[in-house]
């Protein structure tokens, strides 16, 4: 057989320890200055929501989460957050429906309009979370400075330190940016080994990490009852529960691009935002207080007294907790999607618990929230650790890692909860 006797073009070479110590320092300082404008950030709306919900509605003699205070304040969020798309610079950015956690570089005019957006929408109350305009800003301004000051460095190069940074301080971990990281390399051609790749993101991640951890003391865990020794009924109970998860998730990815249809005909910001704020105003009315806002706060409040709630009670918060999420993100609002994701698979699993006692609240829990994040994120690795960080149980892990499998085989290859700039779902 004739043989190929062309020459082959020499490999790159690795990345050597002298080409990446002097990424150490760029890093920390993304790292660092991510996490900071992230606290700054969730503080001032954290201020700003206790004047909203607390203070106003306390002067004015009005229930704080009565029905008239949820259709004001959402309705006027809508208004408010519609005015800066309107009229800031660069309309807040792109449309968040076409937007995930891999964020584009805008340029700086775009992201003061793109801040605001955001943190009035934290206090307001819609069901979005910080993490998409978070990262979104960290990048663009990573980006600026990092052009600037160093302008010899590849520009992708500071997009992966904000976006791992950013990944970092939200979690308070290193870890969930390094698993977002390898997560995307797996799809690309590198050279060098993997840890060459996410050396300097990794350092930015625990920098941001550890800014977030120092300052702000964060904790996802639940404080759910201890999961003991798993049986075989614990393995049956995590494959359904996290296909139920996958599957109630694809039901709001599939339902996606016709509700951002909907609120695209109205073609104006300030139509679709406060139109949007009004039906996230009556989902309040109908799912309670505890499905507003982000829902971090609202789960550990769930999570506080697994039985407090009837299993019809836990189901009607996870499908108007989805459609609150559904509609914040089709009208326009800036925000991610994983926390409010957190909360429906919270509310899922102990839907579960509720219907079927001998399904531990712990396992329900983990289990949800991994199958409705896998359907939202379609990020495999961050729906494993979310999961598992939320119950910190060893024991739970093997069960979150076989029930993944059938999880995933529900999600992959279908439409994603992303759009593209033609409406069309990314798959």
């Amino acid at each position: 057989m004739p043989q190929d006797t062309a020459p082959q073009a020499p490999a790159a070479p690795a990345p050597s320890a002298r080409a990446l110590l002097p990424l150490i320092l760029p890093s920390l300082l993304v790292g660092v200055g991510a996490s900071l404008l992230f606290l700054g950030v969730s503080e001032a709306a954290e201020a700003f929501q206790d004047v909203l919900w607390q203070d106003l509605p306390d002067a004015l003699g009005v229930g704080r989460y009565s029905v008239l205070w949820m259709l004001v304040m959402l309705t006027t969020t809508g208004v408010a957050v519609g005015l800066v798309v309107w009229k800031a610079p660069g309309h807040a950015g792109p449309d968040p429906a076409t937007t995930g956690l891999a964020a584009p570089t805008l340029p700086p005019v775009v992201l003061p309009g793109l801040l605001l957006a955001a943190t009035l929408m934290l206090a307001g109350g819609p069901s979005l979370g910080p993490e998409n305009p978070i990262i979104a800003v960290n990048v663009g301004l990573a980006v600026w400075c990092g052009r600037r000051f160093l302008p010899r460095a590849p520009g992708a190069l500071w997009a992966a330190l904000a976006e791992a940074a950013t990944i970092g301080a939200l979690f308070g971990t290193p870890v969930a940016a390094a698993l977002v990281i390898s997560e995307a390399l797996a799809g690309r051609q590198t050279k060098g080994a993997l840890w060459d790749n996410v050396f300097a993101p990794l350092v930015a991640a625990a920098a941001g990490a550890i800014t977030t951890t120092l300052v702000a003391h964060p904790s996802f865990d639940l404080d759910l009852p201890a999961f003991g020794r798993p049986g075989w009924g614990d393995l049956l109970t995590a494959l359904v529960i996290a296909s139920a998860g996958a599957l109630l998730g694809m039901a709001a990815v599939y339902a996606f691009p016709y509700v951002h249809a909907a609120f695209a005909r109205l073609r104006h910001p300030m139509l679709m935002l406060p139109l949007g704020g009004l039906v996230l105003g009556l989902l309040g009315a109908l799912g309670g207080h505890l499905t507003l806002f982000k829902g971090l706060d609202e789960v550990a409040e769930l999570a506080s007294d697994p039985e407090g709630w009837s299993a019809g009670g836990f189901a009607g918060m996870a499908v108007v907790k989805l459609a609150a999420l559904l509609v914040a993100t089709c009208c326009g609002f800036r925000g991610g999607r994983i926390f409010p994701a957190v909360f429906v698979g919270t509310a899922l699993g102990l839907c579960a618990h509720a219907l079927v006692p001998d399904v531990h609240p712990a396992l329900g829990v983990a289990t949800g929230v991994l199958g409705v994040l896998l359907a939202i994120t379609r990020q495999g690795w961050v729906s494993l650790f979310t999961a598992a960080v939320l119950v910190s149980s060893p024991e739970i892990l093997a069960l979150l890692c076989i029930a993944s499998l059938p999880a995933w085989l529900l999600v992959t290859g279908r439409p994603q909860m992303q759009l593209r700039e033609d409406g069309t779902p990314v798959r």
